[in-house]
């Protein structure tokens, strides 16, 4: 079974990390995982740029370490660059001093502020002492499209379907990914029903 949002009982066990914006007005946030990768980053900057919108770019150490270049370019267009960790290591599988050391180890390359923890699983020991340096972010809406099985067309209806004002959509930013190809058509359909992109938080 997909969650497309995360669960009440999420919130309740990390309550001063982000999943949505309070807001009543037509307030989108869009975030990226996984980059940057020279094969996904530039067309999905070229797409931003084009409907002119901001995003929070949740990058892994070792992708941004490798692609320093591309970590400079998305900056540079006004983005906010965010800690995935450095190996994307699962935090329900991992012990607390190694999670943190890796998430350490990426903030030298990407942020030492503002963290997505990889597949948003996170052991409240991990949290709690990250959350004292961290600004924890998860979403409120995933729509698989990391998932070649699940389809182009059903990731694109979930985002058209199920978003709702102060949403934090995650998206994925490599080669395996559907975001390259529905996200143009997502954004124009969401601009065009009224709403407008923000960045969730600025460190």
């Amino acid at each position: 079974m997909r969650l497309f949002r995360p669960g009440f009982f999420a919130a309740c066990l990390y309550p001063e990390a982000i999943f949505r914006i309070k807001t009543t007005e037509k307030l989108l946030y869009l975030t990226f995982d996984d980059g940057p990768s020279p094969d996904s980053t530039p067309q999905i900057l070229d797409i931003l740029d084009l409907c002119n919108i901001k995003a929070v770019f949740f990058c892994d150490g070792r992708a941004a370490e490798n692609y320093p270049d591309l970590i400079r370019q998305i900056t540079s267009k006004g983005h906010i660059i965010g800690n995935h960790g450095y190996n994307h290591l699962n935090g329900w599988k991992t012990s607390t001093e190694k999670y943190i050391a890796d998430i350490e180890k990426a903030a030298a390359f990407t942020s030492d502020r503002l963290l997505r923890p990889p597949y948003g699983r996170l052991r409240f020991g991990q949290y709690r002492k990250l959350k004292k340096n961290y600004k924890i972010v998860f979403w409120d809406l995933m729509p698989y499209d990391f998932d070649a099985s699940f389809g182009n067309e059903k990731s694109l209806q979930v985002l058209k379907n199920k978003i709702r004002p102060g949403s934090v959509i995650v998206l994925h930013d490599n080669t395996k990914s559907a975001a390259i190809t529905i996200l143009k058509e997502f954004l124009d359909f969401v601009i065009d029903d009224g709403y407008r992109f923000e960045i969730p938080i600025r460190i």
